[in-house]
């Protein structure tokens, strides 16, 4: 990738015959970045099929195909891209390379050797960490300070393909996924010019993974997001910062489920003024501050709780759901939730 401040790389003298595979927002920056680079528009856009979405239930265009069709790109919606009928579309198409950035179907052979330069990945994370559907989230609830990007030929493995090139990204300590994504997909959009060029003019060389330094960022499940106040409080937080907007985190108070919208972790000085260490069982609501509900976690720390929410309701005040509730204190979450918030 150029470094900050060098000048891009030259327009190569041929237009590469790109192909672009693409869903959710994420791929956005990258497709609008290739559309407006003459030698790299991709002259077919592929998306995944239209679902129902909403309270309507009606059928909603993924943003990569908004996006095209805003682009006057040509746009096709296969439900396989296995199917034999697409397979033949493509192949009459020649493409020099496809670009792939959070597509949401698997690649055969056929597929992946298609393209001359093969099918290039744009990845949300420093492979070999975080293989897996949901990189930028597991990355923020695992507690990483640093992340990035990685472009790769893909292969038959999930992630494992050679790495072409990488980009770091700082992550800061109230970073949510919804404020890292966007900042990593326009990196990444960036990144994928320099890699595409780079490969025309054969000057990237790949770079094997080192498999055992692997590790894996599996598709998030609503399971995911329950809370164990048995956890460190900065476990809880960083999952909260991660898990955002789906699945988020749910607890139990007062034997009902409870999401946890808003949370916030005081500086740890504050904390241990607050509660000494085994002076409060983990889930143990020590007490409000400005609205929040103060409770202590496993490691004796505590989290303000802002902002909660009853499964069919508003989310409030911490101090407006006790009110409102009429709950009164000594009060204690259930160690571990459940998932029906």
């Amino acid at each position: 990738m150029s470094a900050p401040g060098e000048p891009r790389q030259e327009p190569l003298s041929d237009a590469l015959r790109v192909v672009f595979f693409g869903t959710p927002l994420f791929a956005v920056p990258t497709l609008e970045a290739l559309a407006s680079t003459p030698d790299l528009c991709p002259i077919l856009v592929v998306s995944q099929p239209s679902r129902p979405a909403g309270r309507g239930r009606r059928l909603a265009d993924p943003a990569v195909v908004e996006a095209a069709r805003r682009l006057e790109l040509a746009v096709e919606q296969p439900a396989r891209v296995r199917a034999a009928d697409f397979m033949e579309r493509l192949e009459g198409l020649a493409p020099d390379v496809a670009v792939v950035v959070a597509f949401g179907q698997i690649f055969r052979r056929r597929l992946l050797d298609l393209p001359r330069f093969g099918c290039v990945n744009l990845h949300g994370s420093l492979l070999p960490r975080w293989r897996g559907a949901a990189p930028i989230q597991w990355s923020i609830a695992s507690g990483d300070a640093t992340t990035g990007v990685t472009t790769m030929r893909m292969d038959r493995g999930l992630d494992t393909g050679p790495m072409l090139l990488r980009s770091e990204l700082p992550i800061g300590p109230t970073d949510t996924s919804e404020d890292l994504a966007p900042r990593l997909a326009a990196l990444g959009a960036s990144m994928m010019i320099d890699t595409l060029r780079g490969l025309a003019r054969g000057t990237l060389s790949p770079t094997p993974q080192d498999d055992a330094s692997a590790t894996l960022a599996p598709l998030l499940e609503r399971s995911d997001g329950a809370v164990d106040w048995s956890w460190p409080a900065q476990r809880i937080y960083d999952r909260w910062r991660g898990f955002r907007p789906w699945p988020g985190l749910s607890a139990r108070l007062a034997d009902r489920p409870l999401k946890l919208k808003q949370l916030s972790l005081p500086a740890a000085e504050v904390a241990s003024d607050e509660v000494s260490a085994g002076a409060a069982a983990p889930g143990t609501v020590l007490g409000t501050d400005g609205g929040a509900l103060l409770v202590v976690c496993g490691d004796g720390r505590i989290l303000r709780l802002e902002r909660l929410q009853r499964s069919g309701k508003q989310a409030v005040d911490g101090v407006d759901l006790l009110n409102g509730e009429r709950l009164e204190l000594p009060l204690r979450f259930d160690l571990a939730a459940e998932t029906d918030a």
